[in-house]
């Protein structure tokens, strides 16, 4: 399936933000607790993301050419930087004048628009889609699951990290900082809950001692679609994905897996 053919499932975009952790360490991830009445991933610990607006693609088909992507791609990273603003406050792929007291006035806005387009021209803000790397590509299509999203995801940096975030009160009910294997230590107290492709990403993030040893890897390995597959060659059927993505776990046991 190429970038640009109709897709399996639902558009969705999600940025997986990096930190440096305050007390060394491992780089820290961002992550938001979903709210448990949403229809997809509710009660799931999760990175900020959604799916792609009409506004998006509008947007993406006057700028793709710009930024040297195809309109469809273009369109997920915007979708990515909107939802990103949207979820945390935080202002990740743009550029212009951007401080905290104009990055919460253009989140209050974007609420009120739901496009990224108008809030760019009150701003005078411009995309800076270069801040934003393409890392992977997850659609479920053969699991039977009652929502299949098509997800892209990418990294994005902040370095110091020193900034403010905040929940949106409407899809989510919990941001916190966490390294990847934090977060794979409090899925296994049953601390947080975790989809299938949010564990497998974990995994992957928590081979990595910083932001840029993550980002080379993903620029390394061209982003393919994973689309996981109930292996019941086995004693116990298996949900598994492909051994060549970057991932040092690639299945699990499907009585096990939690699905959206």
């Amino acid at each position: 399936m190429t970038s640009d053919s109709k897709p399996d499932g639902i558009p969705a975009a999600t940025i997986i933000i990096f930190r440096n952790a305050p007390s060394g360490g491992p780089p820290e991830v961002l992550m938001t607790i979903r709210s448990k009445g949403m229809a997809f991933a509710g009660g799931m610990a999760v990175f900020p993301g959604g799916r792609v607006d009409p506004a998006d693609f509008a947007l993406g088909e006057q700028v793709a050419a710009t930024h040297g992507l195809t309109t469809d791609e273009a369109a997920h990273q915007i979708a990515a930087v909107r939802e990103t603003l949207e979820e945390t406050g935080l202002a990740l792929g743009l550029a212009g004048e951007i401080d905290a007291p104009r990055a919460a006035a253009a989140r209050i806005m974007l609420e009120r628009t739901g496009a990224l387009a108008p809030v760019l021209e009150e701003f005078g803000w411009r995309l800076d889609l270069g801040q934003i790397t393409p890392f992977a590509r997850w659609l479920p299509k053969n699991e039977r699951i009652p929502r299949v999203y098509d997800t892209r995801f990418y990294l994005a940096n902040l370095g110091t990290g020193e900034v403010e975030v905040s929940i949106d009160h409407a899809e989510n009910t919990h941001l916190f900082w966490t390294s990847a294997q934090g977060a794979l230590e409090a899925a296994e107290r049953d601390a947080i809950k975790l989809i299938f492709p949010t564990r497998r990403n974990l995994e992957r993030l928590a081979l990595f001692a910083s932001y840029e040893e993550a980002r080379a890897q993903a620029e390394a390995i061209p982003v393919r679609t994973i689309i996981p597959q109930v292996d019941t060659s086995g004693e116990q059927p298996m949900l598994r994905i492909m051994a060549d993505a970057g991932y040092p776990i690639t299945a699990e046991l499907l009585e096990n897996v939690a699905r959206g």
